[in-house]
């Protein structure tokens, strides 16, 4: 492994949990970005970025909005890219995102964390829509989410793989384990995949998709990360108890 010239660093489970901080979090990532330019990469689905930069600041964490990239604006660049109409599952909040972005006709489904809004009613009008011939895109596909409570909810993945089912349609992934959501990262910084580290508590999403997309991937024990992760037969490169700790490990790699 040649020496780390990039970071992309997971959000929620990794920097931190519902509204604090990981203990050590907002310190080691002013060390970090003395040395490394960093991206902080995300599969949350239920907020536009300009809330996640929000939410950022507020706890501390030295960042630029545009150092954020998130499964929602990558799937809004898709839209876009395809000057596409959409019908959107999601929660009210995150389709500020798309609200530059036409709606009709509807050439794909578009399904992340939608909370409030995963109702019947709405996914029947998205199975409705994708049996009329539109595509599934799934912004995010995780199982599930380290919820405030301390306990796991589910996130979007078994909605979309319900709507998979139903329709015999195989949904688009933008996200996270996505290996372009990765690279795309990679490229805004100037620096190959093997030059940068993905740092996250999902060792399938974070971990395995980095890893497959050429990057080093570090998992940390925080979020969601349970002790079976490690018997699931992915590999991590590195696993550390929480990113606090990830200055002093870098300097010895």
């Amino acid at each position: 492994m040649g020496k780390i010239k990039g970071l992309l660093l997971d959000l929620d489970g990794t920097l931190y949990i519902g509204d604090k901080p990981i203990p050590g979090a907002v310190e080691a990532v002013k060390k970090l970005k003395e040395k490394y330019p960093l991206r902080f990469i995300t599969n949350t689905t239920t907020k536009p970025r300009r809330v996640i930069f929000q939410k950022l600041q507020k706890m501390g964490f030295p960042v630029e909005e545009e150092e954020i990239f998130s499964a929602l604006t990558a799937t809004k660049e898709f839209l876009k890219e395809h000057n596409a109409g959409a019908y959107l599952v999601l929660t009210d909040l995150a389709k500020e995102e798309f609200k530059d972005l036409r709606d009709l006709p509807v050439e794909y489904v578009v399904v992340g964390d939608a909370r409030e809004n995963m109702n019947y009613e709405n996914l029947n009008r998205a199975f409705r829509y994708l049996m009329k011939g539109a595509k599934l895109i799934a912004a995010a596909k995780n199982r599930y989410y380290l919820d405030r409570d301390g306990e796991l909810s589910l996130d979007a993945g078994p909605f979309v793989v319900g709507l998979e089912y139903a329709t015999g349609r195989e949904a688009i992934l933008i996200g996270k384990p996505n290996g372009e959501f990765f690279l795309k990262a990679v490229r805004s910084m100037g620096l190959k995949p093997e030059e940068v580290a993905v740092v996250g508590d999902d060792i399938e999403a974070d971990v395995k998709g980095g890893i497959d997309a050429g990057l080093f991937g570090i998992l940390v024990k925080t979020g969601k990360f349970k002790p079976s992760d490690l018997e699931r037969g992915i590999k991590p490169d590195l696993v550390i108890d929480s990113v606090a700790e990830l200055p002093e490990v870098l300097e010895k790699l």
